[in-house]
């Protein structure tokens, strides 16, 4: 992070002399001290985010994948002239450890069109889905698997 937020202020200069290094290193420091103090910023966590890295890589490709299809999915059926939403609510349990992977699949539940998290406690849903296949394997989906796999 400290590379990072140096060369972020030297690149923000568009120039590079002997004052902006040393007040660039000064700004740096103060701040990593304030990340560290503040927001609770550790080496650790960032070994556990770039750890994670590919996963949540390939997390974001699979998400904006589902989004596509489900919005041609939503599209297809406020298109056609026979079809009809049936709305349903599904119950599950998603077996993820954490708050963090049961907000970052209810955020991901509710981005993707005809679907939408009504309630999220722990690692209990309770999704909204326009069509009953809409909710089919919802338990088991990619976003689930992917998330598990996260070693936080």
């Amino acid at each position: 992070m400290a590379i990072l937020l140096f060369l972020l202020w030297i690149i923000w200069n568009g120039k590079v002399n002997a004052e902006i290094l040393l007040f660039g290193v000064a700004l740096t420091v103060l701040v990593l001290l304030f990340a560290i103090k503040v927001l609770g910023y550790s080496l650790e966590s960032e070994r556990r985010f770039w750890r994670n890295f590919p996963l949540f890589l390939r997390y974001a490709l699979v998400l904006v994948k589902e989004i596509f299809k489900a919005a041609w999915a939503v599209a297809r059926l406020a298109y056609s002239p026979e079809g009809k939403p049936a709305p349903v609510i599904v119950e599950f349990h998603s077996g993820l450890p954490t708050d963090f992977q049961n907000a970052l699949l209810a955020n991901s539940i509710t981005l993707t069109p005809g679907t939408f998290t009504l309630i999220q406690e722990g690692d209990r849903f309770v999704v909204h889905c326009l069509r009953r296949e809409y909710a089919e394997g919802i338990e088991d989906s990619a976003f689930v698997q992917l998330l598990g796999k996260v070693k936080l």
